[in-house]
């Protein structure tokens, strides 16, 4: 029978290319659908890695699906350094949007383009709030995170279906669900005119260079990663578990809501049921494909956004059905998965040696 035997010294250089080793069996088994689809796998992979990048529109594009996932995914990676498993960033993002939505929603005629910075405040106290919940029933009463995140996921979904149907309806929407369309002194500025492009990817920059200084060059962020590696030795150098847990959740629940506050005042530019995108849980694969490193990341985050957009083409053009895009996402988060086991196991054929007693 098979088994797994753990290595005595996985390799260092093979854990850093196991994205790239990943994404490689991706591309191949990304081939070998393409042609049990029918479909000129040339074509298709043309749609996912060349179309997304070719030209500076389609780069303006990527930033727009890109800058999401990176702010929610570096959260992430905090919160798994940390050795908390934040699975509900999708509801944090949900209720950032939301209260981001709602300061956008009071803007007048005189209202001072100021408002955006309210509106992205706004966001990131409601994702904030929203990952408190998880926060004081793990600590309050141990309440599995993992399990309370994702639930709150459905309740934040809810609440948002509620809001669209029914108080922040807009009463000139034709009976859609959908809030009013936001003034356009409420939207998030472009950095190019013309294009998509705004300003969430120079905060997505500034997050990035915050949280690798946090990460790598403080005390907190020392402080928080021995605590998610080594908690017996945190508890002995007298580093607080509790206030690891908050400080690890607030922040990723924080860059959540921002990134909902930037989705909804930035392309969306209103409130629908389809704020949700699914970016909660594919920043999920993008942290893990970014080895949890701020820099790594920013690759991922552009990575996961091409599988977005190369669905969406492969879609239109090629007659593929929507769900392509969780195909490629969750072959991506397979084959790094099965890379990683063989990095630290190794495949051994017979039965597993007993231990003789004494």
């Amino acid at each position: 029978m098979l088994r797994l035997e753990t290595r005595p010294q996985p390799s260092k250089w093979m854990s850093l290319a196991s994205p790239l080793l990943a994404l490689a069996v991706t591309v191949l088994l990304g081939i070998v659908l393409f042609v049990l689809l029918g479909k000129d796998p040339a074509r298709g992979l043309q749609m996912f890695f060349w179309e997304p990048i070719k030209t500076g529109r389609a780069w303006a594009e990527l930033s727009i699906k890109a800058t999401p996932l990176v702010l929610i995914a570096l959260g992430l990676a905090l919160c798994f350094r940390s050795n908390v498993w934040n699975i509900g960033a999708e509801g944090q993002f949900i209720i950032g949007a939301m209260a981001g939505g709602w300061v956008a929603m009071q803007a007048g005629p005189d209202t001072s383009g100021l408002i955006v910075l309210w509106i992205l405040l706004a966001g990131i106290v409601g994702g904030m709030a929203w990952a408190g919940i998880v926060a004081f029933l793990r600590s309050r009463f141990n309440a599995n995170e993992i399990l309370v995140s994702l639930m709150l996921v459905y309740v934040a979904n809810l609440l948002l279906t509620y809001a669209v149907f029914g108080p922040w309806k807009d009463p000139n929407g034709y009976n859609f669900p959908q809030s009013i369309s936001f003034l356009a002194v409420t939207k998030i500025p472009r950095l190019v005119t013309g294009m998509r492009m705004n300003i969430g990817v120079l905060i997505a920059i500034a997050a990035v260079l915050g949280f690798w200084v946090l990460l790598f060059r403080t005390y907190a962020g020392f402080a928080l990663q021995v605590g998610g590696l080594a908690p017996a030795a945190a508890r002995y150098a007298g580093f607080s578990s509790t206030r690891a847990l908050w400080t690890a959740l607030l922040l990723s629940g924080g860059m959540a809501g921002l990134a909902g506050a930037l989705e909804v005042a930035g392309p969306l530019g209103q409130l629908t049921p389809y704020v949700p995108a699914g970016y909660g849980f594919a920043a999920i694969i993008v942290a893990f494909v970014g080895r949890l490193h701020p820099v790594g990341i920013v690759f991922s985050g552009i990575l996961m956004s091409m599988f977005y957009i190369g669905g969406e083409l492969a879609q239109s053009r090629l007659g593929l059905p929507k769900s392509i895009t969780g195909v490629f996402q969750g072959l991506l988060l397979f084959t790094l998965l099965a890379s990683d086991t063989l990095i630290n196991y190794r495949i051994r054929w017979g039965h597993a040696r007993k231990a003789v007693a004494a």
